[in-house]
């Protein structure tokens, strides 16, 4: 049977399980799109931008776990996903990004939208491929799935030329994907013997602890991980990426460490005579000056990249393995392993920490973005999916709402992308969607997308947004503030927009907040309405988020402990 590049590109996605695809038509792509227009077992979502096809993408992969899917046309459609493969990559999150490309004999020619869009993406990608032969295409797409999804995963991209996409050849259906996914192998052959060095000086630490980072979500380790600081009786704090793997709640939860972590997760690492790093890169808003990051400890480090091992801290003891797999086989090894030493008084120091520097904020009668987190972690009872975008609101969210599961919180952490939480939680919604989703924005992250207000009135998205407004960029006014001697240099909004008048002209509900009485009714109405809705929220410009390390300074040397 003849079939076209198109056809056979669809067919190979729905042989890797693909549902939904995220995306924006243009010319060099309509050979698929019409494929698409007669294929009713994907869902197609088109957003009002390319990059927002992309973060959705990002989105529906961390809540599902599966491989996100977005589509572009070449030239400026594929360049406006840059951004959104970057965030991915930078978070290791599973994506396949295709871009329509100009014909091959226009290759090379500044044609009409042309770029030469693989060789812009090569630093952020895992892998990407340009397709030149159209009996090429099932095996590139079933290579693509297996780089993003194996390993550290990560974006991949696939540029189609027009004439592939409309180019036809044989195609047998009856010839399944014989050979299942190759896994990428084990790095290490030596793991049993770093795990029993690993177990021995878990055994004889006084003071460990944990340092949990977004591998152990992708590895699907949480479990293993509570199993394992259980046992050994060992605090955990964790990354912003890893909030939700050890409930907030949990008496060994240290919450967040780094520049805006707990007083109590930071001076814990700090004295730390062991730390036992998974799925975690040591990233400089968590180590802080590097000299000074826990300077009594010995530490071991697990991860499924080898690159990652003494990149950015030297470790005693590297494990390169999958995350789960590796504490799953330290999990065996404790319950062999006799341990005499008590750990009570680390315990009790700990305790003692959480109690003197605990997290708190300002209760003067006025609206606090801490109060209406707080709020909103009441109203859903920890179940809701909550996404940010990022700045101040994205702290205090990691701060303040207590994650109970991992996959619950989405959020831009490598790359720090403002306008990435709106689109993310389409991905999300569309991915989940028996699961309330919830936006937490800035006012200025909330504008760089605010026009996705559009897909979620199309596509019927109960989404609730809810915009922390401050009228000015929140997080570099307070490193103004603080460093800068209060020279606030163009980040205040002298005129915004109505956001309840922005969300009421796309056909969504619009709401305000002003008062602290008002926040827990006005959030019951807007999940009650089962509608997209936009909830704009006054707070003050003056408000801060405490602690906070200084760029460079040792993580205990905290502000506003």
């Amino acid at each position: 049977m003849l079939l076209s590049g198109a056809e056979i590109l669809i067919k190979s996605l729905l042989k890797e399980g693909v549902d939904t695809i995220f995306g924006y038509p243009g010319g060099a792509v309509l050979p698929i799109y019409d494929v698409l227009y007669k294929t009713p077992e994907i869902t197609h979502i088109r957003t009002c931008h390319e990059q927002a096809a992309a973060h959705a993408a990002d989105g529906y992969a961390r809540v599902t776990g599966k491989v996100g899917v977005c589509l572009s046309t070449s030239g400026p459609g594929a360049t406006n996903l840059v951004t959104g493969i970057a965030n991915a990559y930078m978070d290791s999150v599973p994506m396949v990004a295709i871009t329509g490309q100009v014909p091959l004999a226009l290759l090379g020619k500044d044609s009409f939208q042309e770029v030469d869009i693989t060789g812009i993406t090569l630093p952020i990608t895992k892998h990407n491929f340009i397709v030149k032969d159209v009996k090429k295409i099932r095996s590139v797409v079933r290579e693509a799935f297996r780089i993003a999804s194996t390993g550290r995963p990560g974006p991949v991209l696939i540029d189609m030329p027009k004439d592939i996409q409309m180019n036809k050849t044989e195609f047998d259906e009856s010839i399944d994907y014989d050979m299942p996914l190759r896994k990428d192998t084990n790095y290490n052959f030596r793991n049993h013997i770093q795990i029993e060095k690993a177990v021995e000086f878990i055994a004889k630490a006084r003071c460990p602890v944990i340092y949990a980072g977004g591998g152990v979500v992708i590895s699907g380790g949480n479990q293993e991980l509570l199993e394992f600081a259980e046992k050994a009786r060992i605090p955990v704090t964790t990354t912003l990426m890893a909030l939700g793997t050890v409930p907030s709640e949990h008496p060994l939860s240290l919450g967040m460490l780094g520049m805006h972590g707990t007083a109590y997760a930071n001076y814990a690492v700090s004295n730390a005579d062991l730390l036992i790093a998974v799925g975690a890169r040591f990233d400089d808003r968590v180590v802080g000056n590097v000299e000074k990051f826990a300077p009594k400890a010995k530490i071991i480090h697990i991860d499924i990249d080898p690159a990652e091992m003494g990149k950015n801290i030297e470790v005693d003891i590297p494990i390169t393995g999958d995350v789960k797999e590796v504490l799953q086989a330290i999990n065996k090894y404790l319950k062999d392993c006799k341990n005499d030493i008590q750990r009570e008084d680390w315990i009790n120091q700990i305790e003692n920490w959480k109690k003197k520097y605990p997290l708190k904020y300002c209760k003067n009668g006025s609206l606090k973005p801490q109060y209406i987190i707080q709020k909103v972690y009441d109203v859903t009872e920890g179940e809701a999916i909550i996404t940010t975008e990022v700045g101040q609101h994205q702290m205090w969210t990691a701060q303040y709402y207590k994650f109970k599961k991992p996959r619950t919180f989405v959020t831009s952490g490598g790359l720090g992308t403002m306008g990435f939480g709106f689109p993310a939680a389409i991905g999300a919604q569309i991915g989940c969607p028996n699961k309330r989703v919830i936006v937490i924005a800035g006012d200025g992250s909330f504008k760089m997308n605010s026009s996705e207000i559009e897909t979620i009135v199309n596509y019927n998205l109960p989404l609730v947004v809810l915009i922390l407004n401050n009228s000015t960029l929140g997080m570099v006014r307070q490193w103004q503030d603080l460093f800068y001697e209060k020279r606030y240099s163009y980040v205040d909004f002298h005129r915004g927009p109505d956001f309840v008048k922005l969300a009421e002209s796309y056909g969504a509900l619009g709401m305000r907040i002003k008062k602290p009485e008002e926040v827990e009714e006005t959030i019951h109405k807007a999940l009650e309405s089962n509608k997209p809705v936009i909830i704009d929220c006054i707070i003050d410009a003056e408000e801060k988020v405490f602690p906070m390390v200084p760029a460079g300074s040792p993580i205990d040397s905290m502000i506003g402990v």
